[in-house]
């Protein structure tokens, strides 16, 4: 058990230690940083809000269309002749 419990702490005192060298150091005391950006001008229209409204349906009256040829006679010579 104690064989076992040595390198245990060993290798934990290790991977704490190098934990702890990897943390950041603190920023040094002194002057912030500055950065200094230019104004800019933002030129647009303000948007208005869409509204819609829906209205009642109003009645259409089709009529038909009365052709002026008639066209059986055609439909049955299409019909009569060959197909090949």
């Amino acid at each position: 058990m104690k064989r076992t419990l040595g390198p245990l702490l060993l290798l934990a005192t290790l991977f704490v230690s190098g934990a702890a060298i990897a943390q950041e150091k603190p920023a040094k005391k002194g002057q912030p940083k500055v950065i200094k950006i230019d104004t800019i001008t933002v030129e647009g229209q303000v948007q208005k809000p869409q509204a819609f409204y829906i209205l009642q349906r109003s009645e259409l009256t089709f009529q038909g269309l009365e052709p002026k040829k008639s066209f059986v006679p055609l439909i049955l010579r299409s019909v009569e002749k060959e197909p090949f």
